[in-house]
C-alpha cells in the first residue's frame, strides 16, 4: 500500500494516548495490528467514546488532519498496537498523485459520517439493552471469531468502557450483561464474551 511505503511504523503499549483533544491535526494513521478507541472526555472528566472502535487496516485521524483544525477527540491503544503514521503534507501530495486514494479517502469519510448519523439514531431511539445488544452484534461482524461454540469477541474491554460506548452507566451494562447470560445469548471467558445466541440477542434491538 502507498501509506505503508510512505510512512513510519511506530509501535504504542497498551492504555498509550495516540493524540488527544487539542493537538495539532498534523499526521493520518493506519492500523496494522491492535485496536484504537476514540473517545472525548465529558464534563464530568468520564470518557465518552465516539465514533467505533478502529481495527487494523482501518486509517484514523483524517477529517481534522485535513480540515487543519485541532484535535476534538482523544484516541487511545485498547491492547498493544502497530500503526503506519503519515505527515499531513506527504499524504495530501500522496492523494495529489494518486487520485484513486483521494476517492478511497472521501468513500471512507462518506461511511464515517453515516455510521455517526446512525448512532445519534439509535441513542435517541433505542433504550440501553438494544443499544448494548447492537453493538455485542456489531463487534460480533467486525472482529468476531466464529466457533463451534458462538461468535467470539476477543476484545476484551471492561465494563466501564462497554458502557462509554453505548452511552450508560456501568451498573447497567453489568446488569444487562447477566441478563444476556442467564438468558443464554451470550456467555462469559473471563472477560472475552462469546455470543452463543445471535437471533436472541437481536430480539433486542426493537
Amino acid at each position: 500500500m502507498l501509506i505503508r511505503q510512505a510512512g513510519s511504523t511506530v509501535h504504542y503499549p497498551k492504555g498509550h494516548v495516540i493524540f488527544a483533544a487539542g493537538d495539532i491535526s498534523d499526521r493520518v494513521y493506519l492500523i496494522e495490528s491492535g485496536w484504537v478507541k476514540i473517545y472525548r472526555l465529558s464534563a464530568d472528566g468520564r470518557r465518552v467514546t465516539v465514533g467505533s472502535i478502529r481495527s487494523p487496516g482501518e486509517m484514523m485521524g483524517l477529517a481534522e488532519t485535513i480540515l487543519g483544525v485541532e484535535r476534538t477527540c482523544f484516541a487511545g491503544a485498547i491492547n498493544n498496537v502497530t500503526m503506519v503514521v503519515m505527515t499531513k503534507s506527504n499524504f495530501e501530495e500522496l492523494m495529489a498523485q494518486h487520485p484513486f486514494l483521494a476517492i478511497k479517502v472521501a468513500k471512507l469519510l462518506g461511511a464515517r459520517m453515516r455510521e455517526a448519523e446512525a448512532i445519534i439514531h439509535e441513542m435517541v431511539c433505542w433504550q440501553a439493552p438494544g443499544r448494548l445488544a447492537l453493538m455485542l452484534m456489531k463487534m460480533g461482524e467486525r472482529m468476531g471469531e466464529h466457533t463451534k461454540g458462538g461468535i467470539k469477541i476477543n476484545l476484551q474491554l471492561t465494563h466501564e468502557e462497554i458502557a462509554n460506548m453505548v452511552g450508560t452507566s456501568r451498573q447497567t451494562v453489568t446488569s444487562l450483561l447477566n441478563t444476556f447470560k442467564q438468558e443464554k445469548s451470550i456467555v462469559y471467558e473471563g472477560r472475552t464474551i462469546r455470543i452463543v445466541n445471535p437471533d436472541k440477542l437481536a430480539k433486542w434491538v426493537v
